[in-house]
């Protein structure tokens, strides 16, 4: 049985196959072991015979927010003992001076030089002597370091001093992650930014999937059992490679949401979307057009992270985020986040109000409809809480202004995130579908479709889990990359290089392959390559995707995608191709799922619900009683087992054969 498991900050979901239908289970999240909640949750799976978890994890993610990680050192070359610390000096705020800077994850006292230099050509000019290397593990036994990460300027052209190295320190028995293995390209701060992450994170991951591993043997009953995990790229990997480089796992649970968004609208015949994943801490969009893309780079806890990400931009709001009013008096909302513990106040324990009690208090969500009815939320308790803490902070607000003013701001938090990814990128949003998923995703998309003038929303089936089917649903998947600096005149790449071209891009499919074989996968499918370009004088790039390798196609996709994404271009300008990409993709087969269960019988109520302002009488519907194709009108509010859907007045709602939920916006 293959069971994929995404953990969240209030729930852990659950999402497999059985007699063909697709099973959901949803338990609470175990924030201090995110595998006890997993253990719980498989206690209550029923199955038999071999065990395969396909696990989306928070673990990386929280070890860099919360600071928990090894005490890293970094070996680097002499000189460059500080870059780390240095970065770009991009001011995060133009104005202000007295921000404080993130400081960097590896101590002063914790960083060594060694001589050595290699040329931007790839000429070894110096190497580091047996005495020093000696030296340098003397140094390191003193310093006592959990683990320890190495990059060497211009390894990424030249890895021979980087290699001595590396079997140097392997006396150490320590977790090392080194530069050319984990990040063989360009720009020195970014890359050993990149591999101090990966050597930061290693214990963590490690001791976590060690008892990850343990449980689901555990709970195979000496069957075999395999754990696989989500990477940030959108693809699965083997256990041991996401312990030997868990930097790549750091959007672990937010990237199957995306692959899951984009699976469930191809099957509405919709390519292009806006996924709007709103969980219990915090909102992830991004934009998938035609096909989920992944970036070269991106940013995690303030820090560059470069391994291939899907393109998902993060803001700290969901259910779980806390309200309160700052000094000047303004209802601020999140990003601190009640959590699983002690989480909203309706869930019996918390004490603050949160964007869920607000929904409740308007309303929007049912106390006996939650989790299909099987935790039911106090009200009584939340009106009560609520007006106490509202006189306690000086407030004159009724609580269900109050209510409504959470909303309102929330909602203004995820609109500016999703212009983030759309508008400020060159794209339209009213040319878009709003997927929304997360156990909040379908109470708030039909107000901020409204906002954008987005025409349609689309609440996948199972929208509470869609990103644990995302991750049922992803493809194995290897990034290999190469910084090459290969300046391009004229309309097309020179024999050499694309002599070389086709060289470098063979050894990636010859290591790619041998890597599928050695951790059991066999031979993967489908290879897709990709260039970073950009004009000569540009210090950052676009990447393009290659169809072939022949001629100036790339070059004229370039100057088209430069043209959409920034209003002009330069045909004729020197184009400097930067760095060679290769995906290699192994597709996972699906199970057929059975169609939709009958009709649940009595599933139909009217109540008053606050949607607009005021409270209105609104349709409750039990979302396995609409009718495939049958048209419904608002104010609704449509209740399901692992999310709530509320529809405004004037929108027309139906399922289509997919079993999706769609949701016209406009008339």
């Amino acid at each position: 049985m293959r069971i994929a498991i995404d953990t969240g900050g209030t729930f852990t979901d659950c999402v497999w196959f059985q007699d063909r239908e697709l099973r959901l289970l949803k338990v609470f999240s175990t924030p201090r072991d995110p595998s006890q909640a997993i253990a719980n949750a498989l206690k209550k799976i029923p199955h038999t015979g071999p065990l395969v978890l396909l696990h989306g994890t928070t673990v990386g993610t929280n070890t860099l927010l919360q600071r928990k990680g090894a005490r890293v050192a970094l070996v680097t070359t002499r000189g460059f003992e500080d870059s780390i610390e240095i970065g770009r000096q991009a001011r995060p705020h133009l104005y202000d001076f007295f921000f404080d800077r993130i400081p960097p994850l590896v101590a002063e006292n914790m960083r060594f030089g060694i001589s050595e230099r290699t040329s931007p050509e790839g000429y070894v000019a110096a190497s580091p002597t047996a005495a020093e290397l000696r030296h340098l593990l003397v140094d390191l036994r003193r310093k006592r370091p959990q683990a320890i990460a190495v990059s060497l300027l211009f390894s990424f052209v030249n890895p021979k001093n980087e290699q001595l190295v590396a079997a140097a320190l392997q006396r150490l028995r320590l977790p090392l992650s080194v530069s050319h293995q984990i990040l063989p390209e360009f720009r020195e701060y970014e890359r050993a930014s990149t591999v101090v992450v990966n050597a930061y994170l290693q214990p963590a991951l490690q001791r976590y999937l060690e008892r990850l591993q343990q449980r689901a043997k555990a709970a195979a009953h000496g069957r075999s059992s395999k754990v696989f995990v989500m990477q940030s790229s959108g693809g699965i990997a083997a256990l041991s490679a996401a312990a030997r480089e868990p930097v790549r796992t750091v959007l672990s649970g937010p990237a199957g949401g995306v692959v899951g968004a984009a699976a469930m609208a191809r099957r509405s015949g919709l390519a292009r979307i806006l996924a709007f994943d709103m969980g219990g801490t915090s909102t992830d969009v991004s934009l998938v057009d035609s096909a989920p893309r992944a970036a070269s780079e991106g940013e995690v806890a303030g820090l560059p992270v470069r391994v291939p990400m899907l393109d998902i931009h993060t803001v700290g709001a969901g259910g779980g985020s806390l309200a309160r009013f700052d000094a000047a008096g303004a209802l601020r909302v999140g990003p601190e986040s009640a959590g699983a513990d002690p989480g909203p106040i309706c869930y019996g324990r918390g004490s603050q109000p949160t964007v869920t009690d607000a929904n409740l208090l308007l309303g929007r969500l049912l106390p006996e409809q939650f989790l299909g009815g099987s935790f039911t939320l106090d009200l009584a308790r939340t009106v009560r809480t609520v007006a106490q803490w509202l006189r306690k902070a000086g407030s004159p607000m009724a609580a269900e202004q109050f209510a409504l003013g959470v909303i309102r701001v929330v909602n203004a938090t995820m609109e500016k995130a999703i212009r983030v990814v759309s508008v400020e990128r060159g794209y339209d949003p009213r040319e878009f579908t709003l997927v929304a998923f997360g156990g909040a995703g379908g109470l708030h998309a039909c107000e901020l479709a409204a906002a954008l003038s987005i025409p349609r929303v689309l609440v996948p089936a199972m929208p509470g889990a869609l990103s644990a089917f995302g991750i049922l649903a992803s493809d194995v998947v290897k990034d290999y990359s190469r910084t090459v600096l290969w300046q391009v005149h004229g309309d097309r790449l020179a024999t050499t290089q694309l002599a070389s071209m086709k060289n470098e891009f063979a050894a990636f499919e010859l290591l790619a392959r041998k890597q599928f074989k050695a951790e059991g996968w066999g031979e993967p499918r489908r290879f897709e390559s990709s260039l970073d370009l950009r004009y000569q004088g540009q210090g950052y790039e676009l990447n393009i995707p290659m169809r072939s390798v022949r001629g100036g196609e790339f070059l004229a996709a370039f100057h088209r995608e430069h043209y959409r994404r920034y209003g002009y271009s330069q045909p004729g300008t020197t184009v400097e191709v930067v760095t060679l990409r290769l995906r290699a993709l192994l597709p996972q087969a699906m199970p057929k799922a059975q169609p939709p269960q009958a009709p649940a019988p009595h599933a139909v109520a009217y109540a008053q619900v606050n949607l607009t302002g005021r409270r209105l009488r609104t349709l409750i519907i039990d979302r396995r009683a609409l009718v495939p194709g049958r048209r419904y009108s608002g104010p609704a509010v449509v209740c399901e087992y692992s999310a709530t859907t509320a529809i405004p007045p004037g929108m027309r709602f139906w399922v289509d054969a997919s079993g999706n939920l769609l949701i016209a916006c406009r008339g």
